[in-house]
């Protein structure tokens, strides 16, 4: 392999280490932040079609998984 290969390899790794282990410590009100920001974000940008459609899927859905998730 050349070092491109293993440094996206590396990087892959990394990435889904952090996010497999980077919401151990957190509240059910943070994790459900977190995952209505991830969802949003996807979800503006698939009926945005850029960048600023991201951007407020990411707010928005961050809000409500904020407020779901509330105690």
């Amino acid at each position: 392999m050349n070092p491109i290969t293993n440094a996206t390899y590396a990087a892959i790794y990394a990435v889904t280490f952090a996010s497999l282990f980077g919401c151990a410590g957190m509240t059910a009100q943070e994790k459900g932040t977190a995952i209505g920001a991830g969802a949003g974000a996807v979800g503006g940008a698939v009926l945005g079609g850029g960048p600023l459609g991201t951007i407020g899927g990411a707010a928005v859905g961050g809000v409500i998984g904020h407020e779901v998730t509330k105690p």
